[in-house]
């Protein structure tokens, strides 16, 4: 049994983590830290301990790890305290606000032999894996190009913000998942040419990003808007004899926002309107036309990971260079914005 706790009782912890995590037997949550009782907006969990003192959670000898789920500007600060007091610490997203401090963080943890991670749920994504899938099937041919998109049409969030925070940038808060799903598949780029805006201008925050990584002839796009009234498709498949297109992203997210949760069996999952379309010619040279069966995502796999690596000491799936390389591009992509 791997017994954990949670720095935090917001959002993130009771949409993003504990309706995945209760339903492994294999795991159990013991307590919630959060500082604000009265701010508390989601229902209590049977069983679990909710306290607003931070040093019963630290020194709680029967916590093996706990998950930091707060504001990414206290994620360095709390995950510093956590391996101190020789817990194992997994970090919500973005996982640290520079390389520097990540860097300082891994270096930290393998000194003390504990393991620390970032959250990168999207690895488990419908579409991602589903495209992994078809590329790997090999009908497109060579691979030449990856388009991936993230669109919102959500003015009236860039509208309302003032002022730049380079670590609540688009490029940090949702960049961090696409980039992770390009790093983890295709592993460091040759090099990147980046395209990161401030659409409403300078001092406002960032809203667009469009990065090209380049692996041989290879290159994988990685594109975002908040002002997309109609949105790309979520991933835009080359190749030599191919294309693949995916329009819908995984419907996780989309379900956990209707409190529709993991326990139903059809949670998170494509019906056959949501299937891509893989276009091809065959060795007969006639093109074909096939929707594809989307891989069923899921994000508690994370945690199954975790469970392997702090129990029966395999490696990392989410290891730190992929994390630190991810930091080093978030920071390059936003260092010359004001």
């Amino acid at each position: 049994m791997l017994t954990i706790g949670y720095i935090g009782n917001g959002k993130s912890t009771n949409r993003y983590h504990l309706p995945f995590v209760l339903q492994r037997e294999n795991i159990k949550v013991k307590t919630i830290y959060r500082r604000n009782p009265e701010h508390d907006s989601w229902d209590r969990i049977a069983g679990v301990n909710y306290t607003s003192d931070l040093d019963e959670l630290l020194n709680d000898k029967d916590i093996q790890l706990i998950v930091v789920c707060t504001r990414h500007d206290s994620h360095y600060e709390y995950t510093k305290i956590v391996l101190e007091h020789n817990k194992n610490c997994l970090v919500e997203k973005p996982f640290m606000e520079t390389s520097r401090q990540a860097k300082e963080i891994f270096a930290l943890a393998k000194e003390k032999g504990l393991i620390v991670q970032a959250y990168q749920n999207r690895r488990f994504d419908s579409d991602f894996l589903t495209v992994q899938k078809v590329i790997e099937e090999g009908k497109m041919g060579d691979l030449l190009e990856v388009e991936m998109h993230y669109d919102y049409y959500r003015p009236e969030v860039p509208e309302s913000v003032h002022s730049f925070d380079p670590a609540s940038s688009f490029l940090y808060q949702h960049g961090c998942h696409t980039l992770d799903q390009v790093i983890s598949y295709f592993g460091k780029p040759d090099h990147i040419h980046y395209d990161v805006r401030q659409l409403l201008g300078q001092g406002r925050m960032n809203d667009y990003f469009d990065l090209d990584l380049y692996y041989g002839r290879l290159k994988v796009s990685v594109k975002s808007s908040y002002f997309r009234l109609k949105e790309r498709p979520s991933f835009a498949v080359y190749g030599k004899n191919g294309c693949f297109v995916k329009q819908t992203k995984d419907r996780q997210e989309e379900h956990l926002k209707l409190f529709y949760m993991p326990d139903n069996k059809d949670f998170g999952i494509d019906t056959i309107k949501h299937y891509g379309v893989l276009t091809y010619i065959d060795e007969e040279g006639t093109i074909r036309e096939e929707k594809v069966k989307s891989v069923n995502g899921d994000y508690g796999r994370v945690y199954d990971d975790l469970y392997e690596a702090v129990i029966n000491g395999k490696d990392k799936t989410i290891t730190d260079e992929q994390t630190l390389l991810q930091m080093e591009i978030l920071e390059t992509g936003v260092k010359n914005l004001k």
